[in-house]
């Protein structure tokens, strides 16, 4: 078996870790170390779609599979249109960000990309099927097992979805205006929504999610998304390209805890996705960013990172929703129509003021809101 010893080890290539490695390749400071990348697999597919907003040109502009200015929201009722003003939204996939930060990565001698299962982690030690690794100190994505055992002693919901990547013989799609949610179809009065990024006028993502703690099987997301295609879009012939289904935690689980002397914990695993909305792409950019600023100042890497204040509002709204789980609807029209969108971009990149916040927090007022209140305090 392989033994190798490096000055850091980020175990897990996805967003978080890449990331980080980004961020570590781009500063001088880290020029004389030696970074371990391991995954067990080589990032080759396409397996994530991630979207996010901003309201300025960055480096993703050019791997952006698609950006939009404008926004649509369905209640089952009425449909509103919602101007992002400066903002856009973009959509990125993994088959174009992989590469994007594969050949950053490879560009540097510091780095070295390990193909490997990890099964352990001790103190500073690695031990994967094909080798051994130590380093000073390690990134790990990996979720700690014992969140599985104690997410039900927390508020614990699950976002989990299944999207189609769908092409049609005409054009059905306004290319120019993104789904936001879209609440004409639901699963049992769950919140639950579709969404849609229209890539072209004939060419779209169209996704079922639901915000609640049951998984389906995955006939019944294929049933109501065919359903929603077929009978709400009133699209009958289409062909399926890809497909995208997975599930994201959404608990007010403490998983910084698992943080220690020699690790950090990144990424979902180290509650790097917003509890309440699951958006996390750039928060892995932004949270990178805080750790290599704490390595260069010898500070614990993770320092700064958990917003606490944030984590409170997550708690009041995971809590209503655990309860009252037929109210997303009713909240999430809210949040998006009450307040100036800059505001809530703002609140949902932890980037917002205390009065902001509050006037967020108001913009929710129902007597469930002020009973999660005082059992939050």
């Amino acid at each position: 078996m392989l033994s190798q010893s490096f000055d850091y080890a980020i175990v897990g290539a996805g967003a978080a870790g890449l990331h980080l490695a980004i961020q570590l390749s781009l500063d001088e400071a880290f020029a004389d170390k030696r970074i371990l990348i391991v995954d067990k697999d080589l990032k080759n597919s396409n397996d994530h779609t991630w979207s996010f907003w901003e309201n300025k040109p960055s480096k993703w502009d050019k791997i952006a599979k698609k950006k939009w200015n404008k926004a649509i929201f369905y209640t089952h009722q009425k449909k509103i249109e919602i101007p992002l003003k400066n903002y856009h939204y973009k959509t990125i996939q993994s088959i174009d960000f992989y590469p994007y930060a594969k050949e950053i990565i490879h560009s540097s001698e510091r780095f070295e990309w390990v193909k490997d299962d990890i099964s352990e982690i001790v103190d500073q030690n690695i031990t994967g099927k094909k080798g051994t690794y130590s380093a000073g100190h390690i990134f790990d994505s990996r979720i700690a097992e014992q969140f599985f055992h104690e997410k039900n002693d927390y508020i614990s919901l699950v976002q989990h979805f299944l999207g189609w990547f769908i092409k049609t013989p005409e054009p059905v799609f306004h290319e120019e205006v993104m789904t936001i949610m879209d609440y004409r179809l639901k699963w049992k009065d769950q919140t639950s929504f579709h969404y849609i990024l229209p890539f072209s006028s004939t060419y779209a993502l169209v996704e079922f999610t639901l915000f609640n703690e049951h998984l389906l099987y995955e006939k019944e997301y294929e049933k109501i998304l065919k359903e929603y295609i077929s009978e709400v879009l009133k699209i009958k012939d289409f062909e399926i390209l890809e497909k995208e289904i997975g599930q994201i935690p959404m608990s007010t689980y403490p998983f910084e805890k698992h943080h220690k002397k020699h690790l950090t914990k990144i990424g979902t695993a180290g509650g790097w996705v917003r509890p309440s909305s699951g958006y996390s792409f750039k928060n892995a950019e932004r949270y990178s960013r805080m750790i290599v600023d704490n390595l260069k100042k010898k500070n614990i890497p993770y320092k700064g990172i958990v917003a606490h204040r944030f984590r409170f509002y997550d708690k009041i709204l995971l809590g209503v929703l655990k309860e009252k789980n037929d109210l997303g609807e009713e909240i999430f029209e809210k949040l998006y129509t009450k307040q100036p969108i800059q505001s809530l971009f703002r609140f949902l990149d932890e980037q917002s003021t205390w009065l902001e916040n509050v006037r967020i927090m108001f913009s929710l007022n129902k007597p469930i809101f002020r009973k999660k209140l005082i059992e939050s305090l």
